[in-house]
Formats: structure tokens, sequence, C-alpha cells
């Protein structure tokens, strides 16, 4: 399972405890989500909105497109059905200009036009002159119609009222589909006559056929009830109703997006017959049109998904390292007050140590000198000289007198370092000094103190004021940590050339893996509570960074910690910047830190 611990950084979980609990911590995780959303709506709202403009612009001039396409589809096809059929009226009009009502009802002169038209136009099937009273006078054709009523009585009404009539398209037990087309001529005596003919229903497949449709299109010819007249690919067989509404209003041609019966979007292009009962149609689904747009575009839409990718992740990548740098800044400042303000204190402890020492160092000086009369004394008087007691008595205060003394010593030589200077130092000589605080307390808890330098440490010049402190507080911390009982082990060893590594390790009960990562924080401790400041660990980083060292730590609860701690030979010469970096190392695996194989 992927530990997306490893790529949290490391501000995420920073809480600043020197705010207090009643101060509100100040956030970098939201700093850096307000940075990351601010920027990522700054950066990407213009491109998320010139892709949907573009989006919007683009499909506008593809709907555009597909309907000019479909009226120049509808124009062409509605031109070809209109010139079909005004040519066989005008084919109607011509013969009953050039013939008179005699002419017509003449034997085998119907037989010979109608012969004619067949062979010159084509598409008519028979000829017939009707009289005023819907009385068939002449016919040519296939069909026994002379002497019978004009059929059907509409075609009769409308052409003698409205001077013509095209009919809808019928089919007759054993004929084809067929449409009738009748003109009315009056005459110059008075009166009027209906010459009519049957056309193939051909006539108007043919032009339908011939339109260039995509794959999903259809096109075809409905009357006025929405019966079609022609056959279509979708909506049904010739005398079936569509399914989509049909305009009231037939005055002009026109394109329309609309929804068909399934709930697709789709284009219909109208365009009404002149004279005629007829409306072409032509149908094209969106999907299909959008569809051409889509499949070009997709490595468009591939390229921008990867810019916004791009984008986020340098935006997440520019945050984190803008708020890292931030949060190194302010942690270098915590870190350099913090330091300057412990700095003080030990100055201040320094100060008053030495005027306590040199207070005490007076009267034992008196004390010293008197129990020394008083030993010569008594070594004179041969009366007490052979008093055993009250000698041992004499001797216990001169021995109580050496110890104050070498106390007072160790106080004056602790406070006297207190200032920044470079000077030769003796590393192991250093750390027994420290360890000399520590003994009274060591055998009170029966805490067992090793040092141990296996090989020759040479003398280097340091500041042994901050070597004191930064052994100091790793002793301090590990007294803390172990039990009565417990051991803690110092381990002095040359590193290469050009360093030498200082462990302290105790077996006490150990730091938390969670807290690893914090011990070297400002007012982080493990002892809230019982005496922890949260300074001791933080100083001393910035000590062994000052002088151009590292410490690092391993630790395993329940077993014990080692801290341990790089100083180089020669003194660094580096920026105060430099010397107040925080940058807290990562820690290496645990281990047992007092078995003797590993503490060098």
């Amino acid at each position: 399972m992927l530990n997306l611990s490893h790529f949290k950084p490391r501000f995420w979980d920073h809480r600043d405890a020197a705010a207090g609990p009643d101060r509100g911590h100040f956030s970098f995780r939201r700093k850096w989500m307000m940075i990351v959303a601010f920027t990522s709506v700054v950066t990407l709202t213009p491109l998320l909105v010139m892709t949907l403009m573009d989006y919007r612009l683009t499909r506008q001039a593809l709907e555009s497109e597909a309907k000019m396409d479909i009226s120049r589809m509808v124009s062409n096809t509605w031109h070809s059905i209109s010139l079909v059929l005004s040519q066989r009226r005008a084919a109607l009009e011509f013969i009953v200009r050039d013939n008179t009502l005699a002419d017509l009802l003449a034997p085998g002169r119907l037989d010979a036009i109608l012969a004619n038209l067949q062979g010159g136009m084509g598409g008519f099937i028979d000829l017939g002159v009707v009289a005023a009273d819907r009385t068939v006078q002449a016919y040519a054709g296939p069909y026994a119609r002379k002497g019978s009523l004009m059929d059907p009585a509409a075609c009769f009404d409308q052409a003698a009222t409205n001077g013509s009539f095209i009919g809808d398209v019928t089919v007759r037990q054993g004929q084809n589909h067929q449409l009738v087309l009748a003109i009315r001529h009056d005459l110059e005596i008075g009166g009027f006559f209906i010459l009519r003919t049957t056309l193939d229903a051909g006539l108007l497949d043919g032009p339908v056929l011939q339109m260039a449709l995509d794959e999903g299109d259809d096109a075809f010819i409905v009357n006025v009830q929405g019966i079609l007249q022609t056959p279509a690919r979708q909506y049904g067989h010739r005398f079936d109703k569509v399914p989509l509404a049909i305009p009231a209003t037939r005055e002009r041609s026109r394109t329309l997006k609309t929804v068909d019966q399934a709930g697709r979007s789709i284009f219909v292009g109208m365009a009404p017959v002149p004279d005629s009962p007829f409306l072409l149609m032509m149908i094209r689904q969106e999907s299909g049109i959008m569809d051409i747009w889509f499949k070009p575009r997709m490595h468009l839409i591939g390229f921008l998904l990867f810019s916004i990718a791009l984008i986020i992740v340098s935006i997440l990548g520019v945050a984190t390292y803008l708020v890292n740098r931030i949060h190194a800044a302010d942690q270098r400042r915590v870190q350099a007050l913090h330091q300057v303000e412990y700095a003080n204190k030990l100055a201040s402890i320094g100060r008053l140590a030495s005027g306590v020492a040199h207070e005490i160092n007076n009267p034992l000086a008196i004390i010293n000198q008197k129990a020394g009369l008083i030993k010569d004394l008594f070594t004179i008087n041969r009366d007490y000289a052979g008093n055993e007691k009250l000698m041992g008595l004499v001797e216990d205060v001169l021995a109580s007198v050496r110890r104050s003394g070498a106390v007072t010593r160790r106080l004056l030589d602790f406070a006297r370092h207190m200032e920044p200077s470079q000077e030769e130092v003796d590393i192991e000589a250093i750390i027994r000094q420290v360890l000399a605080f520590m003994e009274k307390e060591a055998e009170r808890r029966c805490i067992a103190i090793s040092v141990a330098v296996p090989e020759k440490i040479p003398v280097f010049r340091s500041d042994r004021g901050n070597l004191q402190q930064i052994f100091l507080n790793l002793i301090n911390n590990a007294f803390a940590a172990i039990k009565d009982g417990g051991r803690i082990a110092v381990t002095v060893a040359r590193q290469g050339r050009t360093h030498i590594r200082v462990t302290v390790a105790d077996t006490g009960h150990g730091i938390p893996e969670a807290d690893l990562k914090r011990v070297f924080e400002p007012f982080f401790s493990t002892r809230q509570g019982h005496g922890g400041t949260g300074l001791g660990l933080s100083v001393t980083y910035g000590l062994v960074a000052e002088m151009g060292g590292a410490i690092t730590v391993d630790s395993q609860v329940g077993t014990g910690t080692r801290f341990m701690v790089s100083l180089p030979l020669e003194p660094p010469q580096m920026s105060s910047a430099t010397a107040c970096a925080v940058d807290p190392p990562r820690r290496s695996a645990a281990v047992d830190p007092i078995k003797e194989g590993k503490m060098t």
C-alpha cells in the first residue's frame, strides 16, 4: 500500500506550540490551501472559460453549417420536385391551348398526345377530358373510364374552383403508386372542361432517392396530414404517418431543431412544394453532427486535460516550495529568538553561579584556614595528637571544604565559558566535566554512566561553552528519560579525518515514532507537565548547526534512545542565517542504543 506520509510536507502538521492555548495557531496548511486554491482559480478559470466559449462557438458553427447543408439539399431537391410537377402541369396547359375541345374529343387524338407525352417527358399513365358535369368525355390510357364520372370528386371540385389540382399519392389494386394532376380550361363560348392525367409516383421518389444522405439521415415527402408519400429510411413506409409535428403554415422553407419520438435531438429541414399538398422533409441526427466535432478534437481534449494536470502539479509544487521556505524562515526566526532567550537565561544563571561561588569561596577559605590551624594545634599538643576521633573530625571538615571548593570551581569554570569564544578543547574532558555535575544524582538513582573513548581524539578548536551546553542538555534528557537503575553510555570516536562523533545512549522509555520528527522543534516536549520546556533539544540542534555539525536521533519505545552528534575538527566559516538554519534530519532505523557493538 502506498504510504502518502512520505510525500507530506514538513509544514503540514506544524503546530505553533509557543502560541499558547488561548491564541490562534498560524496554520501553514491553511495558507498552502489558500495559495493553491487562489492560483488554481486564477490560472484555470481563463483556460476553462476559453474552452467553454470555443466549445459553444464551435457547436454553434457546426449547427449553423449543418442547417445550411440541410437547407441546400432540401432546396435542390425541392427545385427538382417542383420542376417535375410544373413541367407536367405546363404540358397540360399547352395541350388545352393548342387544341380545341373538339380536337381533344376527336377519336385517337388523346392517344396520340399521350404517346407523345410518354415518349418525351415520361411519367404519364393516362389522359382524360372531363366535362363540367364530371363526365369523362374522352380518355386515353390503360383504364376504361370514358363515360364514367371523374374520381375522386375532390379532384374535380378543387380543379374547378382553384384552376388546378394535384392529389395525394394513391394505389389501387393491380396498379402502381400514382397521383392525379388536373387543370381547368375555360371555353370562349362559356363553360369549362377539365384535363386530367395520372402520373407515376416515381416522379416524386426519384429526386428524394438522389439526395446525398449521410448514415443516419432521412428524407421523404409527406402530405398535409403527415402521411408519407415516399418511402423513408427510419420513419416508416409509404402511407405511414410520421411521428413528427407538421407545421400548419407552409409559406416558406425552413430548418429547425427539435426532438424525435425517442427523445433524440434532430435537425429538420422542410420545404413545401408549391401548388401541391406535398412537404419535403429531411432529418439529420444532432449526435452525428457532434461526432464530427468530437472525433478530431479528442487529441485537443487530451492535450487540454494534460495541460490542466500539468498546471495543477506545478501549482502544488510551487505552493509547497514557497510555503516550505516560509515555514523554514519562520522556524529559523523562532529558533534564533529561542536561542537568544536560552543563552540569556544561561548567562544569567552563569553570573548567578559565579556570584554564589565567590560568596561561598570566601567562608570556605576561612573554614579551611581555621580547620588547618586547629589540626596543626592538635598535632603540636600531645594531649590531642593521639586523639584519633578529634583528628578524624578535623579531616572530615577539611574533606568537605575540598569537596565544596571543587563544586565552586566547576561553577566558576562553567560560568567563564558562557560567552562565545574559540579555544583549544579536549572533548573527553568536557564530557567528564559535565558528568561531574550529575554524579550525585547518578549515585542516588543507581544510574550507571560509562564514557568510552576507544581511540585518541585530538584537541581541536571550538566553543567550550557551546559544547558544555550541548552535552549538558543531552545528558539531562537521558537522566529524565531513564528510571532508577538505568544506564547511560557516552562514546567518542573519529568520523573520518575531519569529524568526530559523540554518541549519548540511554535505556529510557524511548520516543514514539510519531514524535521523532518533531523532537528538535521549539517547545516540543514529551514531558509536558513534568518540567519539560521543549527548548533543550531545539537549542542543542541550533548550537550543533552553528558549529558546523549535525545531530541525529534513533529511538525505540521500551528500549531507549541514542543521540549522535557529529562535530568538525576545524571551526566552520558560515553566515548567521546558516547558523540559525532549522532542518531537522530524518531518523534512521531504530536500534538498541546500549549494545556495545553499535556504540561507535
